[in-house]
């Protein structure tokens, strides 16, 4: 299958009628699955530009959290002294960054899946929304390698993933709607506003800092603790610590937080794009 190629399930009908949105919400779930290829396609050419013409390939889905984690580890555990409950200092910090980096990554795809796609956008018909939600999908092969390397780590300190690793998925669909929530939004103002694009890397560093990567949720004030758990991201990284590690149970409160404040953002979002969806192709 060539680049240029743009293969779809074509209607059976060889009229198709395109008009704008009539509801807040007006979202043909029938017409995305009949698109269903193009989203595939979508997925499988930003996984072979992710690993084209690379010396070490997949590699690099383990070099970043890997190297980030012996970093934080030296920093902020044996010389900060960062509590991390029971977890050793390479445990704590690789169960955070793995499902950050997936995030991170997810977020900056989706945002700019539009505007990478314009040469598409403007050329065939297609429901846009395709863009951002096959944005969200190629990062998981990363994050599955890194959780394959994650493994060794645990068994290296005598850890061993008990029942609650059925949650996990969970965790991972969690952090995903996220990615996709907050992403149309603001895939659809890059599409207007390039400079949305800069402002990437600082919502994501700053995110960071009010995210538990660094620093257990813990160190947040009890009475602070509703406010800090409206970030979905503080649910899904102590959540993937816990299923992984059996250590540091989250509360109910933070999952249930932040699974409602995702569906309201994510809500938001997929109106948002489709009523900026019938005038990408014309300022793409």
């Amino acid at each position: 299958m060539s680049a240029n190629s743009v293969p779809a399930s074509i209607p059976d009908s060889a009229q198709i009628d395109i008009a704008p949105p009539s509801g807040w919400l007006d979202i043909e779930f029938r017409e995305l699955w009949r698109y269903r290829e193009l989203a595939y396609f979508f997925v499988w050419r930003a996984i072979k530009i992710r690993y084209k013409q690379t010396l070490i390939g997949a590699a690099w889905a383990v070099v970043q959290p890997v190297a980030t984690m012996l970093v934080f580890s030296v920093i902020f555990g044996y010389l900060g002294k960062m509590p991390t409950g029971k977890l050793p200092y390479p445990v704590f910090y690789f169960s955070g960054l793995l499902p950050w980096t997936y995030f991170a990554g997810a977020l900056q795809s989706v945002t700019n899946s539009v505007v990478e796609q314009q040469h598409v956008v403007t050329k065939v018909y297609f429901p846009r929304l395709l863009l951002p939600i096959s944005a969200v999908i190629p990062g998981l092969l990363d994050f599955a390698i890194g959780l394959l390397v994650f493994l060794p780590v645990l068994f290296a300190y005598h850890l061993v993933p008990g029942m609650a690793v059925l949650t996990l998925p969970l965790y991972i669909l969690l952090e995903m709607a996220t990615a996709l929530s907050v992403g149309l939004w603001l895939a659809a103002l890059n599409s207007l506003y390039r400079d949305v694009h800069h402002l990437i890397p600082f919502v994501v560093q700053l995110w960071m800092l009010l995210s538990p990567v660094v620093y257990p949720a813990t160190l947040v004030p009890e009475r602070w603790r509703w406010l800090y758990g409206l970030n979905p991201m503080v649910g899904v990284i102590e959540g993937f610590r816990w299923s992984l590690t059996g250590s540091g149970q989250p509360s109910n409160l933070l999952p249930a937080l932040a699974t409602g404040g995702v569906l309201v953002v994510l809500l938001g979002g997929l109106a948002f794009f489709r009523r900026m969806e019938s005038v990408i192709a014309d300022v793409v």
